[in-house]
């Protein structure tokens, strides 16, 4: 009977440094074949591509038929894939994973829903409103809202905890 050792996830130990490039291309690699497996099983026709970028790794999934990933590329489908594959990777490097998924365009649309808040958010603002909060999202979701809201010459500021960490916007 052979033993082994428990993984860096079993044992509790995943590390939280900032990853270097090669850590996060082999992050986009390993999250490319569990990305694949699962279009594998789901019969859907996919081209991946990889990308490092801000400190993080890019899986891209498009298709030649938009079609195809219609159903995947939901916004909370892609959270839920992300989450799933964010743990795959971890699974098998020991290290937190901030990796981004992309299907068939879905971060550039969930972008221009940010935008639309944004705006929404800078009329209240704009009616007299000393402040605007907008609902809880990912952190990547609050940092592109910072920058969109730097952009239009505002503040913004994230509050609470876990899933209802939210941003606040107010003028300067």
């Amino acid at each position: 009977m052979t033993t082994s050792s428990p993984t860096p996830v079993e044992s509790g130990s995943i590390g939280r440094d900032p990853a270097t490039d090669e850590q996060l291309e082999q992050e986009g690699d390993l999250a490319a074949d569990f990305i694949e497996e699962l279009l594998d099983i789901a019969d859907i026709d996919g081209d991946l591509a990889l990308d490092v970028r801000g400190g993080r790794a890019y899986v891209s999934v498009e298709a030649e038929d938009p079609e195809a990933l219609r159903l995947l590329s939901d916004h909370d489908t892609v959270q839920a894939l992300q989450e799933l594959t964010r743990i795959a990777v971890q699974n098998r490097t020991g290290r937190f994973s901030r990796l981004i998924l992309d299907v068939g365009g879905s971060r550039d649309s969930r972008t221009e829903e940010l935008a639309r808040l944004v705006d929404t958010a800078v009329a209240r603002l704009d009616a007299g409103a000393s402040q605007a909060s907008l609902p809880p999202m990912t952190s990547y979701e609050r940092k592109i809202v910072h920058d969109l809201v730097a952009e239009r010459g505002l503040t913004s500021e994230s509050y609470g905890e876990g899933a209802d960490r939210h941003t606040v916007i107010r003028r300067r």
